[in-house]
């Protein structure tokens, strides 16, 4: 995975992005709206595919609104998965990693990250790249945080 890319999403790739899989069991860890063409014309969204060479390796969306009520969701990963056969070669790391970027040029000092807890769930690879988990909302889920 050494020619990695963000493509913002749009009509050219939404198809591809649309086709990756998950490794068997992830899928329940998608919330419900998980179909992009859900996002495409969010306004705040910061939806991001990610290739290696040709081939999409993963979504992400974010969302930049220091308007938002609350504070997890001003700067945080709101939609973030990365193909099955993709996982633990460093696609997910540096997704993180644009979306702390992007973060810090508009100004942030962090960004979070709302995930189901489960053996097969987000959570330890959040943990991984420097999240800590501060509490969880309304729904049980864990809210992270990760500072710049």
């Amino acid at each position: 995975m050494e020619n990695l890319r963000l493509e913002e999403l749009n009509a050219a790739n939404i198809v591809a992005a649309n086709g990756m899989t998950l490794k068997r069991g992830q899928e329940a860890f998608l919330a419900g709206n998980a179909r992009l063409e859900e996002f495409v014309n969010t306004q705040s969204a910061w939806q991001r595919v990610i290739f290696d060479g040709d081939d999409p390796v993963a979504f992400v969306m974010a969302n930049f609104d220091p308007e938002v009520d609350r504070e997890e969701y001003r700067s945080s990963i709101l939609r973030m998965y990365v193909a099955g056969d993709a996982q633990r070669k460093g696609v997910g790391s540096f997704t993180v990693d644009q979306v702390c970027e992007e973060a810090r040029r508009l100004g942030f000092d962090s960004v979070y990250a709302v995930w189901e807890e489960g053996d097969l769930g987000p959570g330890k690879f959040f943990e991984a790249v420097g999240f800590e988990v501060i509490g969880e909302n309304e729904y049980g889920e864990a809210i992270g945080r990760k500072s710049l």
